[in-house]
């Protein structure tokens, strides 16, 4: 029987030595990424990247089979619009769509993700998250977004959140985990920066900013600091964890500044979807009509493309 509450803390991070964050620093350092010049080949290349990097997302409760394969549809279709365009990285669903989303994408090379673990509040018991979890993966997702327990964080119950974090990891198996802190319910940079550290000692193969549901979501400072955690962390044990801002990147103007954040804080080795992704579905039309602008010198309408 699968235990009500986590039980193993062994390997938990310090994190009375997670930095202190600089408000204003972190905030002026963000802004410096908005002004860089960015070229036209570069720009088109960077649209490309952008485009590669989405998961399109669907998480409602008016979700049904023929909307999640009308998802499917725009993920394998997308890159149609455009000769040599790179496909989206994922599909994100919940559990009970995975299986539709499996049949929909099987060939295509799109990943599928699931939200589990009680998206997008947390508040289940472990077990149901546990559940959740192998479920969406025996159904074929092959990455899984779980939330933390943002009021056990708060409270300051840290080894909580690590195990559960742990215990997920473990029911993924062979899937690879995004953790979302969250961060529009954690208040502080100080309180993002060690949930970030806590969730990679915990087993996150990646770190996600928000489900999208709260406001604000995705932040370029918000980001900044857990792309500073992730570099540490990396520093520290040789292992490259994952970034995925999530909510509120509707436009890809917005989305090539955080490329150069990217880029400028952990590297060329970031730079590909196995590494970084948005959780943001609306970007991908504006995508599109960049793209055509950059080849054509016209603008197009982002329905001319795809209307959901």
């Amino acid at each position: 029987m699968t235990p009500a509450s986590p039980t193993t803390s062994a390997s938990l991070p310090d994190l009375s030595k997670s930095p202190t964050i600089d408000q204003v620093g972190v905030e002026e350092r963000a802004s410096r990424f908005t002004k860089r010049s960015i070229k036209k080949d570069s720009k088109l290349e960077a649209l490309k990247m952008v485009l590669s990097m989405i998961d399109l997302t669907t998480l409602s409760g008016q979700d049904t089979p023929g909307k999640v394969k009308q998802m499917c549809y725009k993920a394998k279709h997308l890159h149609d619009a455009v000769a040599g365009l790179p496909h989206v990285a994922a599909v994100c669903v919940y559990p009970t769509m995975v299986h539709v989303a499996k049949k929909e994408l099987e060939g295509s090379g799109i990943h599928i993700a699931s939200v589990a673990t009680g998206f997008p509040t947390g508040q289940y018991p472990l077990d149901v998250k546990l559940d959740d979890t192998r479920k969406a993966v025996a159904d074929g997702a092959g990455e899984i977004d779980m939330v933390i327990s943002r009021g056990r964080f708060l409270k300051g119950d840290y080894n909580y959140v690590f195990d559960e974090i742990a215990q997920v990891k473990e029911a993924c198996g062979e899937a690879h985990l995004k953790v979302i802190l969250e961060t529009g319910e954690l208040s502080t940079y100080d309180n993002v920066r060690k949930a970030s550290d806590l969730a990679m000692h915990a087993g996150a193969d990646f770190i996600k900013t928000s489900t999208g549901t709260i406001s604000p979501a995705a932040t370029m400072p918000v980001t900044l600091v857990m792309l500073e955690a992730i570099r540490d962390y990396y520093y520290q044990t040789g292992k490259m964890i994952g970034m995925k801002p999530a909510g509120g990147i509707g436009n890809a103007k917005l989305a090539i500044h955080y490329l150069v954040m990217l880029k400028e804080t952990l590297g060329q080795g970031w730079m590909t979807p196995d590494m970084f992704r948005f959780g943001a579905s609306r970007l991908a039309n504006d995508v599109l009509m960049q793209i055509v602008k950059q080849q054509s010198g016209a603008y197009q309408s982002a329905d001319y493309f795809s209307n959901d």
